[in-house]
């Protein structure tokens, strides 16, 4: 067990949803914060909620797709606290598009962010945590890290790129006898306005149909469904008990346990039931 209390605590994508309330429930548990994300407002409503849970609060306007600008950002937090015990790279968008159809523009966005981004932000704090002597590295994956979605191309191809690349740090710290813990967290169904956003952002570029429309109806009212502070309370007692992944919800365990028994025959029967079993976050 490791208390976040007192700690460091660096959340990226922290202006709305699941990175809002991982930074509120960090505040309450009397950890130092430093949080980002490309939206100012939301970031500073987030700020100010923390604040008023009595939290120290760094914050800073940060795309996590851009390499020296994370790198800037470690330095700076860094600088500002004189130590960072952890990280968590939660900012991330959502996708939809077939392989066949897809364009390589959504390709390039969906993975400098929900890929690159936790890339970027895990190498750039990772020398600071391991000089703090008891840091953590906290990535966020998804139910579609686990399980691939027809339509889904570019945002499962991200999340899985998050889950191996998660666990490959995770051998490489434990090999080293680095003291720096890891985590990967697979959250299902949380109630936050990603597929909205999602829609929104496809619709403004021309590339929603009615299908789309309805997809996005279907997963904010029957899918996304967990409320986003008892997700992050999951995720952060998951932290604090040292698991090397975090499974959020009950349909992210039951997909976990779908898929390992029937590998073969998943993809199957998502085609079957139309692919809408769940929504990824």
């Amino acid at each position: 067990m490791s208390s976040v209390r007192d700690k460091v605590t660096v959340v990226t994508g922290a202006g709305s949803g699941i990175g809002r309330r991982l930074a509120l429930e960090l505040a309450r548990r009397g950890a130092r914060l430093a949080i980002s994300d490309v939206n100012e407002t939301g970031l500073n409503e987030t700020a100010d909620l923390a604040k008023a849970l009595g939290a120290e609060v760094h914050t800073a306007r940060l795309d996590v797709a851009d390499r020296e600008a994370v790198l800037a950002y470690a330095d700076a937090v860094e600088e500002h606290y004189g130590v960072v015990h952890q990280i968590y790279n939660n900012a991330g968008i959502a996708s939809s598009g077939t392989v066949l159809d897809g364009e390589w523009s959504e390709y390039d966005h969906v993975l400098g962010i929900n890929l690159f981004g936790v890339i970027n932000g895990t190498k750039a704090f990772l020398p600071a945590l391991v000089r703090s002597g008891d840091g953590h590295v906290v990535n966020v994956s998804s139910l579609n890290g686990i399980m691939a979605q027809p339509g889904m191309s570019a945002y499962c191809t991200a999340k899985f790129g998050v889950r191996g690349f998660t666990e490959t740090l995770r051998a490489e710290m434990l090999a080293s006898r680095q003291p720096v813990g890891v985590t990967v967290v697979h959250p299902g169904g949380v109630k936050t306005n990603i597929a909205t956003a999602a829609f929104e952002r496809g619709s403004a570029a021309g590339r929603t149909t009615a299908a789309d429309e309805a997809r996005t109806r279907t997963y904010n009212e029957k899918l996304l469904k967990m409320p986003a502070d008892q997700a992050a309370k999951i995720i952060v007692e998951g932290v604090e008990s040292g698991k090397p992944r975090v499974l959020v919800g009950n349909d992210a365990k039951f997909v976990d346990l779908f898929v390992r028994l029937v590998p073969r025959f998943y993809p199957a029967a998502l085609v079957r039931f139309g692919g809408k079993v769940l929504g990824g976050s």
